[in-house]
């Protein structure tokens, strides 16, 4: 084999084919890339300090490219296999969440880059749901769907053949690089015609529409791409203004100086046309678009405040959602310095101008006599509320189940075939790197 292409650039190549896919398959995904161009370029006019933050962050050259995506799969077989097709593309499991607990019967992991290099070439993710089939109550239609989903092949013989010789060979060259994302790009497409007939659908829609969209087809279709915006609510009120048909609540926490972790809104799901066998027609629901703003990751004690205040905003009674959310959050902090102060967020430092010498002292000394900056890292994951308020609205407003589940991450794990990453300990070591490279400055001895 020739030099193997980098596993970043077959991402890159791959992210951009699944882009154009599904803007020709979704068409109203173009008016999102469109409205999330349009109020990114106002965002940067109107804050050129954002601007500049970015630019030196390295982020400003990928947000055009970030997308995350999302697929539904039956098996662990799939799931396993799914695990090696991302591997080759340098994506790895992060997290473990359990959605059975907010009425969704899926357990997922997000595949994507997780260290800085791979993250500032392409930080394309997808989080990756697998049905959990011991949560359909009635036990024949559990068989069924068990041998509907056992009879179905959702990779080509080609994209595995592949995946065995990236495995074997440490990577792909050109020419199998390309072929390897045309043929992956196979799994993930639309079909329209269906694997049962309509009797089977209409059984399996009862149980749960997600189930009846994960084993009714032959593969996982990808069911939403989102591209990142610096002002969710600028583009939650532009798709509102266009007569898209948005969610009437933007998932995550509310609006503040400092952003932190993941905010999302969608556009709801599209009546799609579809054949059962026999010619039969139909419809069936499930792809949509969705529009992402990240802000900062982090800590455990952080994450504990963010969901304890989320918790109170959920259940409280007085006011709208969105009021009792903002006076939940009033105990969060939003400036930099607080949330560095207080060990609630994760930070990357570097050196300020020409400093080529370690500064004295520990990261706060640094900042304080100007040496060093600090600046949030990017979260990279997601939110199980989030990503379930999403599901859930996308069903219909009459989707509503309860699951009397707890996680199976030992499960999960089982048939993932390897064990999920921590990204706590993904932002802790991004952290730690960060300042280990000022320690590892020339003068330290000196200092």
């Amino acid at each position: 084999m020739s030099v193997p292409v980098c596993a970043d650039t077959i991402r890159t190549r791959f992210s951009h084919a699944m882009s154009a896919m599904y803007r020709d398959e979704v068409p109203l995904y173009g008016d999102l890339l469109s409205i999330v161009a349009d109020v990114n370029r106002r965002v940067l006019a109107d804050r050129p300090a954002l601007a500049a933050e970015l630019r030196a962050r390295g982020e400003l050259d990928r947000l055009d490219v970030e997308r995350h995506g999302a697929i539904r799969l039956g098996t662990a077989a799939e799931l396993a296999m799914m695990r090696r097709a991302f591997a080759v593309m340098g994506m790895w499991p992060v997290g473990y969440y359990d959605l059975s607990v907010a009425g969704v019967p899926v357990h997922s992991t997000a595949f994507r880059p997780v260290n800085e290099a791979a993250l500032a070439a392409n930080p394309f993710r997808i989080f990756t749901s697998l049905l959990r089939i011991e949560l359909i109550e009635d036990a024949g239609l559990r068989a069924e769907a068990e041998a509907i989903l056992a009879n179905r092949r959702i990779f080509t013989d080609e994209a595995v053949c592949l995946i065995e010789r990236a495995e074997a060979q440490g990577g792909l060259d050109e020419d199998d690089a390309d072929r390897f994302v045309a043929e992956l790009l196979e799994t993930f497409r639309w079909h329209g015609d269906a694997r049962v007939g309509a009797d089977a659908y209409a059984r399996l829609s009862a149980a749960h529409r997600l189930i009846a969209d994960i084993v009714s087809f032959r593969g996982p279709h990808i069911n939403h791409l989102t591209p990142r915006t610096l002002d969710i609510d600028a583009a939650q009120a532009e798709m509102q203004a266009r007569g898209i048909d948005a969610k009437a609540v933007v998932e995550g926490p509310p609006p503040r100086a400092v952003p932190i972790l993941l905010r999302q809104t969608s556009f709801k799901a599209i009546e799609e046309d579809v054949v059962f066998p026999g010619d039969q027609p139909g419809q069936h629901t499930a792809r949509f678009g969705e529009i992402e703003q990240r802000g900062a990751a982090l800590t455990p004690a952080g994450r504990a405040l963010y969901d304890r205040l989320l918790e109170q905003a959920r259940t409280g009674t007085d006011g709208s959602y969105a009021e009792r959310l903002a006076t939940a959050f009033a105990d969060f902090p939003d400036t930099e310095d607080a949330l560095r102060d207080r060990g609630l967020a994760y930070f990357r430092y570097e050196p300020v101008g020409g400093v080529g010498t370690v500064p004295a002292g520990d990261p706060a000394d640094w900042i304080a006599a100007g040496q060093v900056r600090a600046t949030p890292i990017v979260y990279e994951d997601f939110l199980p509320v989030s990503a379930a308020g999403i599901f859930q609205s996308n069903l219909g407003d009459d989707e509503q189940r309860s699951y009397a589940a707890s996680a199976a991450q030992a499960a999960f794990e089982a048939a993932l075939g390897a064990s999920v990453r921590d990204p706590f300990a993904l932002y802790a070591e991004l952290e730690a790197q960060s300042i280990a490279r000022i320690r590892d400055l020339p003068g330290r001895a000196a200092a």
